[in-house]
């Protein structure tokens, strides 16, 4: 909020609270600073709480499922009114069945993971439902994996040192009335300077929000403390955005213990970005890149660690709202020749959109007053007109003339509207857009890649960066903090020794010369030349349409057509030379029309006798209208679809025809690969031939910042096949607004058991689940309520109560791995150092978790800037899995992702959910929605919607892998 929009809602203080050496597992940002750092809007600055060890977490309560009234089972509603088996159905559980709790059977080395009360009885001696059980996370099983030789490496944590015995009290703050940030900072500086007595002549560490630390007690548990400020008011403000001088006034403001550190540099959540870190680059569209640095307190096996890591993010350009938008909108790229344009309905809504929340200032008259972009008036600026204070009518065009000697130019845009509640406009020419602003718009494929760019470092420059954050004048270690708090951080990157995992034996298709290969590159790359795919599909009944292109590209289509038929045969894929129907030539603008678009793709379908496998879409461009394609081809037709560009078209090499064959094979039903040595003959101990294993894989994608209208889309994918397991069905649902629990887990879990039963002929006789996109501070959450709902929906089948390992799959990290170039002999060493770590590397000591069972694992090989490994943490494991047997597990289902011959990244079901939540989020982007919600989101932000369901798929295509 800014300062004319203040709040009247208060923050409770509590009393303060010490620690002694203590650790938390979530992570705690870093504060610092004491040598000035400025921008020319100092204003948007904030500072960061100091180093702190907390206590550790509190075990979350897990309440059992209560009991079900008589003759009800714990399926869900869906399966109530619709069941889904159509064959082999397998028994379903009875009441009697389900009047225990779904945590009561667990292993018998259940104290592991859970801390329960004694259950309470009834007068017949039965449990009684709902009695509460605390839920530890896994512990490590043992001292971690042996398998591989070992890699000596460098990570980016930075031991943290600290006494033990040094007392650190933590504050409670209440401001009254709640400040916006700008006179937060104010009020601040003026609290520090002005009561040095009352605060012990302590400088404590203030995160700018609620949170206090001080090395020292204060001399009365609460501080109750006044600072008068002069603020311009609300009152002060005309509809033209005048602020006079005489209006401004004292306001007093009642502080309870409240301390202002200093300001540097941008802060973007738990990253800063500075200028002086490389400057600003220009990516277009209105929006500059701005490099920072990252940090994070870790408890780690070696202690706590402060993480830090390079960062690059885009920021609002700050330039005046005309040029702006002649950068950020295309059709205004003219607009300054052309001062008397002015918008159409649709092109207002565009530049709204553009222009919605940024922070502006005023150029005409000396002010440090900021305001936020509401709206933009109905009425263009030459036909606004107001009341002043006296009740005056004035038009708006002649006040700033007669009072500013300003003719305004731009006469038939609109105003912006920087009020909520009354008229008050400012004209756009006259308004500059403040500096500091963190991009939220979607950024353009070219904006992305420049951003790419500025972020994509070897890891020899990545380390030297990093490095120079940690000894630099606006790095972690540069302020009075690490001195006040008795703290040491360590300069030096983390040593410790990592593993390299050794690639699994592939087994390819039959028809091919090459039946198996163990891939030996250094990047663990393999190709399939004079080989087949481990199963290659066949399609006889297929269409090709044409959306835009030039007569050139057109006339290239026939021999693409026999060109992807022969190199879908040299892979042992049969692609039919002839197509049902000539290739159909469309222009692109019928991507603009839906329901044109839905017509002439029904009557493709309609020409294949109802019964068309595969849909191929060539497009001059990349369209908006690609999103209206998929919703209609695989919810309104039921056809599998493959889209792609003229332009790599022309290329039409051996390695595009290969990549373009396999994810049709994968998308019809086929597969690229399966492992030679099946997952049974590798983890003997637990997993066998005859007892089937499902892999799951959850996310849940959420709309953009700036869409405060559109659902959550989540999506739960399962593997059908044993123990090949390499096809996976896929299930979506939307749910409310930016909600990180799966809200219908349990439904879709329970959908997804069916088609696996009538897969394999059996339920799974264990489930191991891989949940991606939750951050540490929503773990405790997500295993709670999710593994709750994963087994209601086991407890459908009578006794089956499959054990779970519950995972979380995280990329979006910052822990970095490099070669340790100490242990490299100099000619070699240096050549090491700008490569990365090699593929199969994992770690699971020293810089992992103390207690719990997690491990970081670079699985695939970085051929741009530094590899990320993805870090698995297991929260739950009732299969009681070794370290070596989780990380080679993980390892080898990397090798079997459908779409590529080299390992992946990610483990394959969190890589799917992934794919199939966006193919979620892309069905509700048709043109229509969009322009809903372009024009209901401005009306309140106070709760989210009623969630918009997503189309139902076909079921032509829902057992394929068709989001892939």
């Amino acid at each position: 909020m800014e300062e004319t929009e203040e709040s009247n809602a208060n923050k409770k203080c509590t009393p303060k609270r010490s620690f002694r050496g203590r650790t938390n597992p979530h992570d705690h940002q870093l504060l610092q600073y004491s040598n000035p750092f400025r921008f020319s809007n100092q204003n948007q600055y904030q500072s960061y709480p100091a180093l702190l060890p907390l206590p550790p977490p509190i075990p979350l309560q897990l309440t059992a499922t209560p009991p079900l009234p008589q003759n009800q089972s714990c399926r869900s509603k869906t399966h109530l009114h619709k069941p889904s088996w159509k064959q082999n159905n397998p028994p379903r559980a009875t009441s009697s069945d389900t009047q225990v709790s779904v945590l009561t059977v667990l292993p018998a080395s259940e104290d592991t993971q859970r801390r329960a009360s004694s259950p309470l009885r009834g007068e017949n001696g039965r449990k009684v439902m709902g009695a509460t059980q605390a839920l530890v996370a896994a512990r490590r099983p043992d001292s971690g994996g042996v398998e591989g030789p070992v890699i000596s490496l460098l990570a980016n944590h930075f031991l943290v040192q600290f006494d033990s015995l040094q007392r650190i009290f933590h504050y409670d703050v209440e401001i009254s009335p709640n400040p916006s940030k700008e006179v937060a900072r104010m009020i601040k500086r003026k609290l520090v300077e002005e009561n040095s007595v009352e605060l012990s002549g302590a400088l404590p560490a203030f995160d700018g929000r609620k949170n206090l630390y001080s090395p020292v007690e204060f001399q009365n548990d609460r501080l109750e403390l006044f600072i008068s400020l002069p603020i311009p008011t609300s009152k002060s403000l005309s509809p033209s955005g005048d602020l006079q001088e005489k209006h401004r006034q004292l306001k007093l403001f009642r502080i309870n213990i409240k301390l202002s550190p200093t300001e540097k540099c941008l802060p973007v959540g738990r990253s800063l970005y500075s200028s002086s870190m490389g400057g600003t680059k220009d990516i277009g569209g209105g929006a500059v890149g701005l490099r920072g640095f990252f940090q994070s307190l870790r408890p780690t096996q070696q202690g706590l660690a402060l993480n830090v890591d390079f960062s690059v993010t885009a920021f609002h350009e700050s330039i005046g709202i005309i040029p702006y938008l002649q950068k950020r909108v295309e059709f205004l790229r003219d607009l300054s020749q052309r001062k008397t344009r002015g918008l159409t309905g649709e092109e207002r809504k565009e530049v709204e959109k553009a222009l919605k929340n940024i922070r502006v200032f005023v150029r005409h008259r000396a002010t440090v007053q900021r305001y936020r972009v509401h709206s933009l008036t109905e009425e263009t600026t030459e036909n606004l007109w107001f009341e002043d204070r006296d009740g005056k009518i004035l038009r708006l065009v002649n006040y700033f003339k007669d009072h500013y000697g300003y003719d305004i130019q731009f006469r038939n845009l609109p105003c912006l509207q920087i009020s909520r509640s009354k008229p008050c406009y400012l004209p756009m020419e006259l308004c500059m857009i403040c500096e500091g602003q963190k991009f939220l718009g979607k950024l353009s494929d070219d904006q992305t890649a420049r951003i790419l760019k500025m972020g994509c470092q070897r890891p020899r420059e990545r380390k030297a960066i990093i490095d120079g954050v940690m000894r630099g004048a606006v790095g972690p270690t540069s302020g009075s903090q690490e001195r006040e708090f008795k703290l040491h951080v360590s300069r030096e990157m983390t040593r410790l020794n990592g593993r390299v995992l050794q690639p699994p034996k592939l087994k390819l298709g039959e028809g091919g010369h090459v039946r198996d290969l163990i891939p030996s590159r250094h990047d663990r790359q393999w190709n399939l030349l004079d080989s087949h795919v481990f199963e290659g599909t066949c399609i006889e009944r297929w269409a090709l349409i044409s959306f835009g292109g030039t007569p050139d590209q057109k006339s290239n289509i026939p021999r693409f057509i026999i060109q992807l038929s022969q190199r879908c045969e040299q892979l042992g894929i049969l692609l039919n030379k002839n197509t049902i129907m000539s290739p159909q030539f469309e222009p692109i603008q019928l991507l603009n029309n839906v329901s044109l678009l839905e017509s002439k793709l029904k009557k493709i379908h309609t020409a294949a006798l109802n019964n068309l496998q595969l849909l191929i879409c060539i497009m001059e461009r990349k369209h908006k209208g690609y999103a209206d394609l998929k919703r209609i081809a695989e919810t309104s037709i039921g056809v599998v679809s493959q889209c792609c560009l003229y332009q790599n078209l022309g290329k039409s090499s051996s390695q595009f025809l290969a990549n373009l064959a396999l994810k049709i094979n994968a998308k019809m039903g086929g597969c690229t690969v399966a492992l030679y040595n099946s997952l049974p003959s590798q983890i003997p101990r637990l997993l066998r031939p005859d007892e089937p294993v499902i892999f799951m894989g959850a996310d849940v994608t959420h709309p953009h910042p700036l869409d405060d209208f559109s659902p959550s889309i989540a999506a739960v994918v399962g593997s059908m096949n044993w123990p090949a397991a390499n096809k996976y069905v896929s299930r979506m649902r939307s749910q409310t607004h930016r909600q990180e629990i799966i809200q219908d887990l349990g439904a879709m879990v329970g959908e997804i058991l069916d088609d696996f039963y009538q897969q394999v002929s059996k339920l799974p006789k264990r489930i191991i689940f891989f949940r991606d996109g939750v951050s540490e501070t929503q773990f405790y959450k997500v295993l709670q309520e999710e593994l709750q709902a994963i087994r209601v929906a086991c407890c459908r089948f009578p006794n089956y109560r499959p054990p779970i390992t519950f995972a979380v799959v995280q990329k979006r990290h910052h822990t970095r791995l490099f070669r340790n170039e100490s242990n490299h002999p100099s000619s070699t060493g240096n050549q090491l150092l700008e490569e990365n770590i090699p593929p199969g590397t994992v770690v699971d000591a020293v810089i992992t978790h103390p207690r719990e069972f997690d491990f970081y694992l670079c699985s695939h090989w970085g051929v741009k800037g530094t590899s990320r490994p993805t870090h698995y943490h297991i929260l739950w494991d009732e299969n009681h899995f070794t370290s070596d047997e989780v990380q080679k597990l993980v390892y080898s289902l990397c090798y079997t992702f459908v779409r590529c011959t080299k390992p992946v990244s990610l483990v394959p079901p969190a890589y799917y959910a992934h794919l199939a939540a966006y193919r979620g989020r892309l069905y509700l982007e048709r043109s229509e929605f969009t322009t809903f919600t372009s024009s209901t989101c401005a009306l309140s932000r106070a709760a989210p919607p009623k969630t918009t369901p997503l189309p139902k798929l076909s079921e032509n295509v829902k057992k394929l892998m068709f989001y892939c």
